[in-house]
């Protein structure tokens, strides 16, 4: 496992990953059980357009932020839908291309990815909508980080500190959590670790997202 400064001792990593797994797979059932499957429909569409263009515009970018919950009353929004709807693909088709390089690790991916996304207005702090648009360019292999997934992070004793580079560093974690999750992660995505996390750290039991 390489080491990064978030790393804990493997030892203590590997009873880590085991009891975050106990809460993780009931997590994920009740997430199943309790949001309308139909929650997601905004994110699968924007995904699927990803698919075929191989990048996202400022309508897609938009669909996110309502998907995401996020305010669109903020100075940044103006600072993005200002810009031209080419110059927005420009940047997040390269953004596309290194989350969907398989020559990197999934964490080497997601900062890289994350580091072009930061050209954009909206992008320069915290990584809420920033997940979102790279999971939308690669559903299967990035996830989608917010301060719920912080909060049971951080109650399932697995850090993730706010220094920069955080999203990769997040993913190089979900990467290790697969790894070593043997059987029981057997059929699971980063993506589904995320909405196990998600669940985990909701604080309170109605269904949001």
């Amino acid at each position: 496992m390489k080491k990064t400064t978030d790393t804990p001792a493997d030892e203590e990593f590997t009873a880590l990953c085991g009891r975050a797994w106990d809460v993780l797979i009931p997590a994920r059932a009740d997430y199943l059980a309790d949001v309308s499957h139909h929650y997601d429909e905004i994110f699968h569409e924007v995904a699927q357009r990803t698919e075929h263009t191989g990048s996202l515009g400022k309508t897609d970018i938009a669909a996110l932020v309502v998907w995401k919950r996020l305010s669109a009353q903020t100075r940044w929004v103006t600072a993005l839908m200002s810009l031209p709807d080419a110059h927005v693909r420009a940047v997040t088709e390269r953004a596309v291309t290194a989350v969907r390089d398989t020559a990197l690790t999934r964490g080497e991916a997601a900062r890289t990815g994350r580091g072009i996304l930061w050209e954009l207005p909206g992008f320069r702090t915290g990584d809420a909508l920033a997940s979102a648009v790279l999971t939308a360019a690669a559903p299967t292999r990035m996830a989608v980080y917010d301060r719920r997934v912080q909060h049971a992070l951080d109650t399932l004793g697995l850090t993730l500190t706010p220094t920069p580079g955080r999203y990769g560093r997040y993913l190089h974690l979900l990467d290790n959590l697969l790894k070593r999750g043997a059987a029981r992660a057997d059929g699971w995505t980063a993506r589904d670790i995320d909405t196990a996390l998600y669940w985990t750290g909701r604080p309170d039991p109605a269904p949001s997202r």
